[in-house]
């Protein structure tokens, strides 16, 4: 399967030039409508259903400058557009069809892929040493290279001959005041974005099924229109109850469903031969085998359907009893955190206490503060603070040097006087949705690799605006576990969208930590962040001898994140080399 890309700018290459845009290029294989008019020129290029008259008719948008009015429509693909002597180019708002772009003496270079910039791609290991220890979200413009910046999603870059580029919103979200307002817009949007595809495709679509409310989803609206053959995959350390929906779905639609059974050989952290290292380190990275196996029945299928994204476009986090400490509504957010806190058995005050904390601190004073925490000293884990934080450092930052220490607290400074929404449910729901994007973009060869063309309709544009125009508070269910699902789509079965218990992967990381151990030792050791004095690799051996004993659950998470960027550090090290050679 060949690549779909782009370049512009000063950064144009070898390929195809698109029509009406002279200085873009793109690759054979890419999928472009493209109009002209005038002086005013549009093309879209990846999964776009938009015809040539829609595209003429947006050519007024290009004209006026309203750059987001030209991604609304469904699908998963990037824009470029010309006015006169200005260029605009975008991807989508989940960042999956990413930008990258650099600043050089003849102007402003972009592409689709980093490689496509002309510049050595030489990893960013401070940063990447940062991202660990308090997640990536607080640098949204940061490559994983060095003097190679990102298009966050939701922005646009605008070029213009003898200005600086420029970042453009095109987040574009028209709010309502409660859920059932917005409800019937968001089943449209999700119904349009799975059954457009399905149609398109016109045979046999696969699908995920794991037995989620989110996949679950989608497959009913694909079996409305099309066929469909999902895929589930169970083992030892997989939930019942999963596998109870799963099959009980799949007997509700009619459709096809191949269960795969997985062993020893699939649980994570295994990277085996042949695995792909990709553009960024991604968490599924570690469950290539695993995808393997259970997706191999659907190999060679026009697309594949996930239910990736849905947690972030259906439901919300506590944040959202943040942003009503900071607009004054106390005694609301109390009465919000003591019902949450009794239903689920636990003490609301230290689940207070923080939410209070990060509404006093905000964004920055956070960022200030874990910056501080970090110059003084090695930092333990605090197993006993809870609630959601602007920035809560993880157990990463106990295995830092003194040195990666005070360059994480260099980042996150500079990250404090960055420009991002102050607001904390806004914040959290765009650093959330990147973060599904960065996902579902990196996981992109792995699926080249497995022959499966992923498709991911809860983060289309239009599905994403629809989500976020609803209130977080009216997402974050006290009773009803994502009740956007239920109100915008009636007709999904009752005992499906009742469910209120997710299904969990620790089980088998823990598992995959044991039977790797001695291994991922090794790769951890031998990592550039330790080579670079970022990392002290006997912190990490105690840290993953005890979450390979099941001991210390609270740091696998962080423990999937450094292997995965040991992992992927080693692949680009030997590109490097090989390069060089």
């Amino acid at each position: 399967m060949e690549r779909e890309w782009m370049t512009g700018g000063t950064a144009a290459v070898n390929g195809t030039e698109v029509e009406g845009l002279g200085d873009v290029h793109r690759s054979p294989a890419a999928r472009v409508r493209a109009v002209t008019e005038g002086p005013a020129a549009l093309a879209v290029v990846g999964d776009c259903p938009a015809t040539k008259q829609e595209l003429h008719a947006a050519l007024a948008d290009v004209r006026a400058c309203r750059w987001a009015e030209l991604t609304r429509w469904p699908g998963s693909y990037w824009v470029a557009a010309a006015s006169g002597q200005q260029r605009f180019v975008c991807g989508d708002l989940a960042g999956i069809r990413a930008l990258y772009y650099t600043l050089r003496g003849d102007g402003t270079a972009w592409a689709t892929e980093p490689g496509l910039l002309q510049r050595p791609l030489v990893p960013d290991l401070p940063w990447l040493a940062a991202r660990l220890v308090a997640g990536e979200h607080h640098w949204p413009h940061h490559s994983p290279y060095e003097q190679i910046r990102m298009v966050p999603g939701g922005f646009g870059l605008l070029l213009a001959p003898g200005a600086p580029s420029q970042l453009i919103d095109i987040t574009g979200v028209e709010p309502v005041d409660e859920l059932r307002e917005g409800a019937d817009r968001f089943g449209r949007a999700l119904t349009d974005a799975v059954q457009h595809r399905v149609r398109a495709a016109g045979g046999v679509v696969g699908a995920d099924l794991s037995g989620g409310l989110d996949s679950s989803a989608a497959v009913v609206l694909a079996a409305d229109t099309g066929r469909v053959h999902a895929v589930t995959y169970t083992d030892g350390y997989t939930s019942g109850e999963d596998m109870a929906f799963a099959t009980r779905i799949a007997e509700h639609t009619g459709i096809v469903h191949t269960v795969t059974t997985g062993a020893d050989e699939q649980l994570p952290f295994g990277f085996p031969a042949g695995q792909p290292t990709g553009l960024e380190p991604v968490l599924e990275a570690a469950v290539f085998a695993m995808d393997a196996s259970y997706l191999h029945p659907v190999r060679g299928l026009p697309l594949h359907l996930t239910g990736h994204g849905g947690d972030i476009v259906l439901d919300a986090s506590s944040s959202c009893w943040v942003q009503l400490l900071q607009d004054g509504r106390r005694r609301e957010a109390h009465r919000q955190v003591v019902a949450f806190a009794r239903l689920r058995n636990t003490a609301p005050g230290p689940y207070w206490k923080a939410l209070k904390q990060a509404a006093n601190l905000g964004r920055s004073g956070t960022l200030e503060r874990a910056a501080e925490a970090l110059e003084r000293g090695p930092v333990t884990l605090d197993l006993g603070v809870t609630g959601w934080s602007w920035c809560r450092l993880g157990a990463g930052a106990s295995w830092l040097t003194e040195e990666g220490r005070h360059q994480a607290a260099a980042l996150l400074r500079q990250a404090a006087r960055d420009q991002q929404p102050e607001r904390a449910d806004e914040f959290d729901q765009w650093t959330a949705l990147r973060s599904a994007g960065a996902c579902a973009r990196g996981w992109t060869p792995y699926a080249e690799t497995l022959g499966v063309t992923p498709v991911h309709p809860y983060l289309d544009n239009e599905v994403v605006r629809a989500a976020f125009a609803v209130p977080a508070l009216a997402r974050r269910g006290l009773v009803t576990y994502k009740p956007l699902l239920q109100a915008a789509l009636p007709q999904l079965p009752g005992w499906l969208t009742s469910r209120r218990s997710k299904g969990s992967f620790a089980a088998q990381r823990i598992a995959g930590l044991a039977r790797h151990r001695h291994q991922l030792d090794e790769l951890v050791t031998s990592s550039p962040l330790a080579a670079s004095g970022l990392i002290t690799p006997a912190a990490v051996r105690a840290a993953l001898a005890q979450a390979a004993r099941g001991q210390s659950a609270t740091v696998i998470a962080d423990l999937h994140q450094l292997i995965v960027t040991c992992w992927w550090l080693t692949g680009q090290t030997t590109g490097r080399e090989v390069t060089a050679c």
